[in-house]
This record gives structure tokens, C-alpha cells and sequence, in this order.
């Protein structure tokens, strides 16, 4: 089992990306033991020089960020190519599974929790790289890692994936150019929400964009509406401290209806997704506002931007500015701004591999070295796993240089985030959750009959 409790790093801080329910699957060495014990047979990447191709799957971050790890990765091993394979979010698990008994996967992308690839169902198909971690970074290696990463991507006591950092969620995104172009500052207050979304409606824009049929982006904004009411009820709910029928929640479930009631949640938001479809309509800036968290910082860089708007279908797209604010106060208690967050993704090497040495090159590479780590940083995707590494802003191209500050300003107040985003949600939990507030957004249940189900869910996982 993965080490308990949630360890907050004050060095470089972790990152997470996570979504959706796991899916079981199996897997194992050829003739052998299925365990991945690295031990004796610990094979040794650093200094290799064979030549060798890998294939690295994963659904995130995509271009350009994968491109310039890969090319941080060949400048020290030149004769290693490194492909990646993208896949889609929500089809990861389906995709994964499967591919993961045959060698047609060198290193694939894990995480916390009931996420893609979660790494306790996952982890079983990878090596152990607790002796490669410690060959690279010595016998004190847990002290220059993120706790977040090493927690969460030990399985059994193995070390099943190595983190690449954290992501948080619990803020918004909102483009400034709409703002300043209409006169309107970001809302702080329920009531300033529905007076912004009011003056964008009637400029023919959309307010806020949310793909409420993608359940973990919901869990995200569920959770930061309960820590709204009362910080550290959510963990305490799956800790089984307090029940889920508590007033907390249910006061937390009818703020989360009032959204759609009150026409924040766009017309048919609970049949759209975050990804692509939420995501390309605020890329086409057809809303001013989405719920994204740190993941999303790398698109203040022009680079990151086009590529985004491109995917998203803009012809000639011209970078705007994006800036993170915290999530409305619904309540009036003061309680704004909370974060929580996992280690993101992880790179795991699967036992298959035909090409284990240099996968093992790559995964270390990108995960505890120096150089992989900056590559990290620069691409402001993640929160660096190892100790000491930030973003070098001299390389670092910005759409707009006040966006420098306020990413300073997030990713110092994510640093202060003492709660999990999904490493402390299982499986069946992490269904049960996006169970319960579809059932609400799409009024198929009430926010008491859909407590009491996720209550009565809670007791009997044991």
C-alpha cells in the first residue's frame, strides 16, 4: 500500500493532473516474476551509450512541453530516441491496460490515487526504481524528492513511477483581454460572479465554460466549494471522520446546483467535457472564464499558447492573456483561494520493455536530474519534484510580463496547499463522487438523495 498521510514539501513543490476511475489490469515479466524488484538485477542508466528507441505514453502534457523534455533529454543521451505517444484522457486507462502485456510500451505515465493510470493498479506492470533513485541521487534521495511524488508512486514498498511534479487545482482562469476589454475586475463574491457573467452575456460573450459530463474537474470544484464552508471537511468526509449527509456538505451541494441554476455553468454543461471541448471554448475565447488549475500556467508562454489555440481549431491564433484568480467566495465566510494537489503524472517503466536500460535513462532522467527537472520548471506545467528547481525566467517567454508575477503568486500559494486532490480518493469513491454530482447538475437526484447515496457508498467500502 502507498505510504498514509498527506506530506506537504516547502521545497520545490510536486504536481498532478489526475482524472477519471481506474480500471483493473494485469501484467508481468515474461517466464518470470510479475513483482518488477528491481534488486541485483537493477539494471544501471546513467552513462549508457547503446543506441535505443522508446516509445513514452502518457495523456499529458503534450507539445510543445514533451518535445522540449526530449530534446533536454538527448542533449545528454544523443543516442537514445525517445517517442511520444498522446492519449487522450479519458481513453488512457482503456488504452493502457491492454498495452501494457505486450512490449510495445517502454515508459507510460502513472498517478495518484484513483487517476489516469493510477499507480496502485498500474504500478504492477513497472520496475521498481528505488535502487536506480538511489544509485542517482545517493542514500538521502526521499529528502531531495517531493514527499508527494515518493508517497503516492510507492506501491508495496516499491517505487512503481517516478513523479515529474504537481499540479493543484481550486482556482479559475480568466482572459484578461476580455475583462479590461469590457471594464470588468475578476469576481471575489458570489453576487460580483453573477453581475460579470451578466455584462458578458449581454456583450454576446460567454462567462464561465465548465465540461460538467468530465467528472474529476467536478470533484475539483466540489471540493473547493466544501473547503469554502468549512477547510478540511472533504478529507475528513473520505478519512470517514464526519458523514457525507453532514450540513457541510450539503451546503457545498447547493452552491454546486445554484451554479447551473443560476446560469454560471453554461447551457448544457453537463453534457460537455473539459477536454477538448470546455478547454477549446476558452481557448477560442468564446468564454472569459474556465476552471483549470496549475496545469494550465503553461499557456501564459506564446509557444504553449498557439499550439493550444491551434489544437483547439483557431486559424492565425494570437496569444491573449490568461491570469489565475481564486474561486469566488459563495459563501461569505472568507474562505478563499484554498488549493489541493497530487504528484501529477509519474513515469513508470513497464516490466516489457525491450529497451529497459535507456527507459529507465529517460524516466530518471526526467525525474530526478537537474537538467530534466529545469526542463520541467521552464515549461510551467508542473511544480518541480526535485528540491531547489524553479523556473529559470530568463528563458521563459511570456505573453504578457505581469503574467511573471501573478505565476509567482500561484505557485507560491500552491505551495501552501496541505490537501490531496485525488491520491486519498479510491476507486470507488472517485465514481461515486462524480455519481453523485452529475445526478445533482442534471437534476436526476436532489442534493440530500444524492448525499445520502454517496454516504451509504462510503460505508460500504468498508
Amino acid at each position: 500500500m502507498k505510504s498514509t498521510g498527506f506530506k506537504k514539501t516547502m521545497v520545490a513543490g510536486i504536481a498532478v493532473l489526475g482524472l477519471v476511475a481506474v480500471t483493473a489490469c494485469s501484467g508481468g515479466k515474461d517466464g518470470g516474476d510479475s513483482s518488477g524488484d528491481s534488486g541485483s538485477d537493477a539494471v544501471a542508466p546513467a552513462g549508457t551509450d547503446a543506441e535505443a528507441s522508446i516509445i513514452w505514453w502518457g495523456w499529458t502534457p503534450g507539445p510543445p512541453a514533451t518535445d522540449h523534455y526530449i530534446e533536454a533529454f538527448n542533449a545528454v543521451y544523443p543516442n537514445i530516441k525517445v517517442e511520444w505517444k498522446q492519449l487522450d484522457i479519458d481513453g488512457y486507462n482503456a488504452a493502457i491496460a491492454p498495452a501494457l502485456g505486450t512490449d510495445t510500451v517502454d515508459v507510460y505515465e502513472m498517478s495518484a490515487g484513483s487517476a489516469n493510470g493510477g499507480a496502485e493498479v498500474y504500478g504492477v506492470n513497472a520496475f521498481d526504481l528505488t535502487a536506480d533513485v538511489e544509485a542517482a541521487l545517493g542514500a538521502d534521495w526521499k529528502d531531495k524528492l517531493s514527499p508527494l511524488g515518493v508517497d503516492y508512486m510507492t506501491v508495496d514498498g516499491r517505487l512503481v513511477s517516478l513523479s515529474a511534479g504537481a499540479v493543484y487545482a481550486g482556482n479559475l482562469w480568466i482572459n484578461e483581454d476580455l475583462f479590461n476589454q469590457y471594464g470588468l475586475t475578476p469576481p471575489k463574491t458570489y453576487d460580483e460572479w453573477k453581475s460579470v457573467c451578466a455584462t458578458f452575456k449581454e456583450n454576446g460573450v460567454g462567462c464561465f465554460v465548465q465540461g460538467a459530463n468530465q467528472g474529476a474537474f467536478n470533484i475539483d470544484t466540489y471540493h473547493e466549494l466544501v473547503e469554502q464552508v468549512s477547510p478540511g471537511a472533504f478529507d475528513k468526509a473520505l478519512a470517514k471522520e464526519v458523514a457525507w449527509t453532514d450540513d457541510v456538505f450539503l451546503q457545498a451541494m447547493n452552491n454546486w446546483k445554484a451554479l447551473f441554476d443560476d446560469g454560471i455553468m453554461q447551457e448544457g454543461a453537463a453534457g460537455l467535457m473539459q477536454y477538448p471541448e470546455a478547454n477549446n471554448l476558452f481557448l477560442q475565447q468564446k468564454y472569459a472564464m474556465v476552471m483549470m488549475g496549475t496545469w494550465y500556467t503553461m499557456n501564459v508562454q506564446p509557444e504553449a499558447m498557439i499550439t493550444a489555440m491551434e489544437s483547439a481549431g483557431v486559424s492565425n491564433p494570437v496569444p491573449f492573456t490568461i491570469a489565475p484568480i481564486d474561486f469566488p467566495d459563495m459563501v461569505g465566510k472568507g474562505n478563499t483561494g484554498i488549493m489541493f494537489g497530487d504528484a501529477d503524472y509519474g513515469v513508470g517503466v513497464s516490466l516489457k520493455s525491450k529497451n529497459a536500460a535507456a527507459s529507465k535513462a529517460f524516466a530518471l532522467f526526467l525525474g530526478t536530474s537537474e537538467e530534466g527537472q529545469q526542463a520541467v520548471a521552464d515549461s510551467l506545467n508542473l511544480i518541480p519534484a526535485l528540491a531547489g528547481i524553479t523556473p529559470n525566467w530568463d528563458n521563459i517567454e511570456l505573453v504578457n510580463d505581469s503574467q511573471k508575477q501573478t505565476v509567482q503568486d500561484l505557485f507560491a500559494h500552491a505551495n501552501e496547499a496541505t490537501s490531496p486532490r485525488f491520491g486519498n480518493i479510491n476507486a470507488d469513491m472517485n465514481d461515486a463522487l462524480m455519481m453523485a454530482l452529475s445526478n445533482v447538475a442534471t437534476g436526476t437526484a436532489t442534493p440530500e438523495k444524492a448525499l445520502a447515496e454517496l454516504q451509504s457508498q462510503a460505508e460500504s467500502v468498508g
